[in-house]
């Protein structure tokens, strides 16, 4: 049996939490009973006894015939509460309002979490053609400029190995690849995602040092046709500035809780 701190995992806590992660990572695609039962290993009787006591607290919900199951809308307000009781997510929310009128870009606020990364905030582009994106969105961390940005704060050491997911034909599938790109992202200081993640997007990220290492991370998303030599510059010296207001203001007072994740 698994520990945490010397403490054993609660099995039953640990199923629903393994639940309720796989109906969020299914998105908009609902799932049956059985395929529920069957992918987590557990007998469809306890599978679906689990179920109706989520779908009764609001953290699961079913169709009109109760046979597909979906995440529920506790998950959001839970996801919420998260949200708002951060404080590196508040302080930084208006240095990303600033960013976007500056540039007139896609920009976001993520946090790294194990292989991913987890969008935190976003401003959406002024611009009629924009990116995809939302809060809570999850993203492979070797695939994007925000991952890259704070995979770049660790050792290679420290990287997983290989092989990696390819979400297009551009996107490292290596340890030696990424290990050389984020020797470039240290040269430079930032870090730069060129269709790896979404055909069409470039993507600029840049490390928030206010952790070592550095835990959360802000970009620049811009679709490759509305990006040229000229504004590029641009946008790495808005987010080199803009990275640099934050990392001067992180809140240091006394009663600050400094939280794990």
């Amino acid at each position: 049996m698994s520990e945490t701190g010397g403490v054993r995992e609660v099995k039953s806590a640990a199923r629903t939490v393994e639940l309720l992660e796989l109906l969020a990572a299914r998105g908009d695609r609902p799932a049956r009973l059985q395929e529920l039962a069957d992918e987590l290993e557990v007998p469809r009787s306890s599978m679906y006894a689990l179920l109706q006591t989520l779908i009764s607290r609001g953290w699961v919900r079913t169709d009109v015939t109760g046979s597909l199951y979906g995440i529920g809308i506790h998950a959001l307000l839970t996801g919420t509460g998260y949200l708002d009781s951060d404080p590196r997510v508040r302080l930084v929310r208006p240095y990303l309002d600033e960013a976007s009128e500056a540039l007139g870009e896609t920009i976001h606020m993520a946090r790294l979490d194990g292989r991913d990364v987890a969008y935190l905030a976003t401003r959406e582009s002024h611009e009629y053609l924009r990116t995809i994106s939302r809060v809570g969105r999850r993203l492979p961390a070797h695939v994007g400029a925000l991952g890259k940005a704070l995979l770049a704060e660790r050792t290679d050491g420290e990287l997983p190995e290989g092989p990696y997911q390819a979400l297009t034909p551009n996107s490292h599938t290596t340890r030696a690849a990424l290990a050389a790109d984020l020797a470039g992202v240290r040269a430079r200081g930032w870090s730069v995602d060129r269709e790896e993640g979404v055909l069409g997007i470039v993507g600029f990220g840049f490390a928030l040092r206010y952790d070592s290492p550095a835990q959360d991370a802000i970009s620049c998303s811009v679709p490759v046709a509305r990006l040229s030599a000229e504004h590029e510059k641009r946008i790495v010296a808005v987010m080199r500035e803009i990275r640099s207001k934050i990392e001067a203001t992180v809140p240091g007072g006394a009663g600050a809780v400094h939280w794990r994740r």
